[in-house]
């Protein structure tokens, strides 16, 4: 009200003066009174555009705050019942709405952030000009960096994977394998092209499918050792069986024998018990296979490394004297307990243990160390070390394969069998090895 009254009185006061001018004028009061009304004229223009000036000044703060995000000014309330007074309550009222409604924008942002940078799947997003938007913490791990901040830097960790993220367009994927100093990585990598205010940028994802892999290829193997085995079984089996009856009646049957020559005989003796050997070598041979593809389920419990570590040198004290071999135990800290199936370990470890024994048997420094610690990730980690010769990359690449082995003698299964164990366990099993120096296989926990 008090907004009218006054922008009316000011008009009203302006029509005075410009009439009282326009008279002056008129009838000649002279060049004072008429530069006097001119003035005065003057005058209630200036405060009249001041005074509708500093009405609509708040309006205009009030829109500069909308513009800028501003909110937290509080305009005055007096509660004296004026136009002003509603005007600052709409106004408080308005920016508290869209304080609001922003601190609600911002929770969900942080909160969609924050799910973003924990997925286990690495995800990241840039612009066209390369530059990183988004990078969370699995993607950092998969490519192995601490910071990304422009897409072509990936061209140094990997040229495939650099060439695929370029290429691949909505919708598109495409495996590719990295080295990884955890190992080799097969990385499915997924592309989607986005458009937001005008800007393009893409989404890619990064998923480490190697252990899914690594699951399907043992998974191929267990079904053909369980058909090999039962065929060949099915078949060896009674033939090993006739040929040892034979073998026992042609024996009886040679202090009697007249019309058939003793060399003859012997002859025939010795190719049935050729046939019998190799027989039982043959079901000796399946009978190690088949236990590729019925490993029990572990039984879980409590094992102090200390002790399983003493349990070890105790079992192989002997064989590690005789060839001069040093063996040397590392625990941080001294009582660490791991939670799995004793006997399936100890297993594991008996196998690596052996073969670097065997590593280290022509080399100048013979050494094997045992070692258990945890690791920055929480995880519970073993490690059979040796200085041994190494092993080549190329078989280094195929050592847990079931029946791949370098050794004259051996099956081929212990590593196998070891990596199966280890899955079991929610675990999993690394090599790495140096030519000349030697090799050192890990056994990695999840806590």
């Amino acid at each position: 009200m008090d907004f009218k009254v006054g922008l009316l009185g000011r008009i009203a006061l302006l029509s005075f003066s410009l009439f009282a001018l326009g008279y002056s004028i008129a009838d000649e009061w002279g060049v004072f009174m008429t530069s006097l009304f001119i003035i005065l004229v003057i005058i209630q223009v200036i405060f009249f555009l001041r005074y509708a000036e500093s009405s609509f000044k708040k309006v205009r703060t009030f829109l500069d705050n909308i513009k800028q995000d501003e909110y937290s000014q509080v305009y005055p309330v007096k509660f004296d019942g004026t136009e002003t007074d509603d005007l600052h309550i709409e106004f408080n009222a308005i920016l508290a709405k869209l304080k609001e409604d922003q601190a609600e924008k911002e929770a969900n942002y942080q909160y969609f952030r924050s799910v973003f940078k924990h997925l286990s799947i690495g995800l990241i997003t840039f612009g066209e000009d390369g530059k990183i938007q988004l990078l969370n913490v699995a993607a950092k791990r998969i490519l192995d960096l601490d910071e990304l901040k422009n897409i072509e830097q990936i061209e140094s960790v990997n040229k495939e994977l650099y060439r695929a993220i370029h290429e691949l367009k909505t919708g598109g994927s495409e495996l590719i394998k990295i080295a990884h100093p955890d190992g080799i990585m097969q990385l499915s990598v997924y592309v989607i092209e986005l458009m937001m205010r005008g800007e393009q940028f893409k989404l890619v994802s990064l998923q480490n499918i190697q252990s899914e892999l690594e699951e399907k290829e043992m998974e191929a193997w267990q079904n053909l050792v369980k058909v090999l085995t039962h065929e060949i079984m099915n078949s060896i089996t009674p033939i090993s069986s006739l040929a040892g009856t034979i073998k026992s009646d042609i024996e009886q049957k040679l202090e009697h024998a007249e019309s058939v020559s003793d060399s003859d005989l012997e002859d025939y003796l010795m190719g049935i018990a050729t046939v019998e050997k190799r027989s039982e070598g043959l079901i000796n041979f399946v009978s190690d296979f088949r236990s590729l593809a019925h490993i029990p389920a572990p039984k879980f419990s409590s094992i102090r490394l200390s002790q399983l570590f003493d349990q070890l040198q105790v079992l192989f004290h002997h064989q590690l004297e005789n060839k001069g071999i040093t063996f040397r135990k590392e625990l941080d800290p001294e009582e660490l307990i791991l939670f799995g199936d004793q006997t399936q370990i100890e297993q594991v470890l008996i196998n690596l243990v052996q073969n670097a024994i065997q590593a280290v048997e022509d080399s100048d420094q013979k050494l094997v160390r045992l070692r258990a610690f945890i690791d920055e990730a929480g995880k519970i980690i073993l490690e059979v070390c040796d200085t041994g010769k190494g092993i080549e990359e190329e078989a280094l690449s195929k050592i847990f394969i079931p029946f791949f082995t370098t050794k004259k003698k051996g099956s081929g299964i212990g590593l196998s069998l070891s990596k199966q164990i280890m899955r079991r366990h929610k675990g999993n099993i690394q090599v790495k090895s140096q030519l000349g120096e030697g090799t050192t296989f890990k056994l990695i926990f999840n806590g």
